[in-house]
Parts: structure tokens; sequence; C-alpha cells
């Protein structure tokens, strides 16, 4: 969801809005840790932390808190089960800032750099429960949301994480699976670049962060493929699949190597591979069969579920495995 897009609009359209974050969770909840809703005065709203009781307490808070139209943050802890009769049974922190008119600058220009499509973080003083001016920050943040108190406790900053990353994936084959998959990863953290020699097998029309690329040799489009992109090929072709699993692999920079097939075509590939003088270690990094093997449906859109579910679980236990700076160097200033 592009949070300031939305905050500018309802800005510019109800005069105010609530932003809700979580900022935390202790235990089971409905929704992670940066998790966002922007809801309006008139309790309609864009995004969600979860649905439920939560979110429905929420959204009613918010809105009433948005029709004031003061610039306020506050912090509520809930217990879901004490608190709401939630059977989740753990903690949430939540923030609820509250924009108004005068805000609509700043909303305006976050906004553009949502669209830019990076992520970004912002910092910003609070005192009395009031966010001063934010600022931009050279690098985004470890978590998504931080309270820092002063000495004193009299004055938070207030840092926090917009905009989304997506993984790149490399996608050779336009057929009747990879048309699936890329519906099956629309609304997931990737970006796509689907490519095929075939141009007339692509759809008219594809999901955003999807490009099309005919290309005649197509694994050459590796060569563009930035470090660490997962790459997948499922083309019409065996020794296609074959050439572009050797380049992905000789170029050793991506994080995941995969092609579908079953357990005698990897057989097949490992051996010829080792012929073209790959190495054991190399040939281990090729993923095949792809997907979910428990699932034993061969319609499209079958396997085509069970490969975006691993290609998540790859992707989270990647971004478990990495830490990031605080990056609190400031890069740019906004007005209120």
């Amino acid at each position: 969801m592009k949070v300031w897009t939305h905050i500018a609009d309802s800005l510019e359209t109800c005069g105010s809005c609530a932003l809700v974050t979580v900022v935390q969770v202790d235990g089971s909840a409905p929704r992670e840790a940066g998790a966002r809703m922007v809801v309006r005065p008139d309790a309609s709203f864009f995004g969600t932390i979860g649905g439920g009781t939560l979110e429905l307490e929420i959204i009613r808070m918010a809105a009433r808190l948005a029709a004031e139209n003061t610039a306020r943050l506050d912090i509520q802890s809930v217990a879901l089960g004490p608190d709401l009769g939630q059977c989740c049974g753990g903690r949430a922190k939540l923030s609820i800032e509250i924009l108004t008119a005068k805000s609509a600058g700043t909303a305006g220009l976050l906004a553009q750099r949502e669209k830019e499509g990076t992520v970004f973080a912002t910092s910003a003083e609070m005192r009395g429960g009031r966010l001063g001016t934010r600022h931009i920050l050279d690098a985004p943040v470890a978590r998504p949301f931080q309270l820092i108190e002063s000495a004193d406790e009299t004055i938070c900053e207030v840092v926090e994480n917009f905009g989304e990353t997506r993984t790149p994936l490399a996608l050779f084959g336009a057929g009747h699976v990879g048309k699936a998959l890329v519906l099956a990863l629309a609304p997931l953290p990737f970006s796509i670049t689907w490519i095929d020699s075939r141009a007339d097998q692509f759809p008219r029309a594809v999901p955003a962060h999807v490009t099309k690329v005919a290309l005649d040799n197509p694994a050459a489009a590796l060569d563009d493929m930035p470090s660490g992109a997962f790459v997948l090929a499922m083309t019409h072709s065996h020794a296609l699949d074959e050439d572009i699993m050797a380049r992905a692999l000789l170029l050793q920079r991506f994080g995941y190597c995969g092609v579908i097939g079953s357990k005698t075509k990897k057989a097949r590939f490992m051996k010829r591979l080792k012929q073209r003088g790959l190495s054991d270690l190399l040939l281990t990094r090729m993923v095949c069969p792809v997907g979910k093997t428990t699932i034993k449906s061969k319609h499209p859109a079958a396997i085509a579920a069970g490969i975006a579910v691993d290609l998540l679980e790859r992707l989270e236990a990647g971004e478990n495995r990495q830490t990031s700076g605080s990056g609190l160097a400031r890069n740019m200033t906004l007005g209120q």
C-alpha cells in the first residue's frame, strides 16, 4: 500500500486522517510490525492491520480522533485476549497519528517519494504528543517504527520506514504455468521481469510490477538482473532451461536458481551441466523440482500456488538473516 498517496488524497478530500501503524508485536497477533492503515473521519480506510476485533476497534478510535482534526500521535498497547477477547493471546502496540491539512505539503512530497519505488525513512521530534518537522533520512532503518526517548523522557524521536521492498525475479517462460505464477505472485513482494522468445505468448495486460521482455536469446536477460535476484526457468524448451540455469549458476550472484521439472530432469541437467564445466558446488544451488512437492495437482494454478509459497518462504528466510544499521543521518527536511 502506498501510505502517503492515501494520506495526501485523504487530506485533500477530508481535511484530516489517521495513520495507524503496528509498532511492536509480542506473541501471536493478526499482523506483523510495520503493517499500516489510513483511516478517514468517516471510518473508511485503506490497508489492514489484520482484521478482527482489534482492527474494528482501532478504526473506530482512529476515525473519532481524525474527526477532531487536531494533529497528535498516540501509542496504544492492547492485550488481545484480556482487552478484546481475541484468541491470539499476544499483545500489540500501535501508533495512531492524526494528520491535518497543515501536513498536506509533506504528504505530497512523501507520496512522490513512494512513487519512485524506494524504501525510505523519516524522523521527527515529538513533544507533548505532537510531531514536529519530518526529515528524510539517508537510508532505511532496521525496524519500521522506533521511539527514541531523550534522557529526561520529555522528548521522543519518531523514526519510521515507508515504501516497499520487492525482490527482483527473472521468470523465464510465458506458458500456462508462467501465466498462472505471474497472477499468484501479483500481491506478493516481487518485481518480475518476465522473459520469453515468443512475444505473442504474453497476455496484453499484466499485473503491476511485471515487465514483459521478448528476446531471441532469453538467457542474455540474466546479465541485467541485479545481484540477489531470484531466477526461475519454465520455458517451452528443456535446452533453453538448461542454458538459463548454466548462465545463472555461473554468474554466482543470484539468491535463488530454480527450474521447473521432475527428479529425472534434475538428474539429466546435473549431468549435462557438469559436462559444461560447472562444479558440484555450483550445481547444489540449482533447485529442481520447484515449489512445494507435497502438492500433487498438475493444474497450472496449483503448481503456481506451490511455487509462490516456496519463494515466499525463501524470501522471508533470507530477510531474517539480514541485519542493517540504524541509518539515522539526515538527508532532507520537509515542512510540517
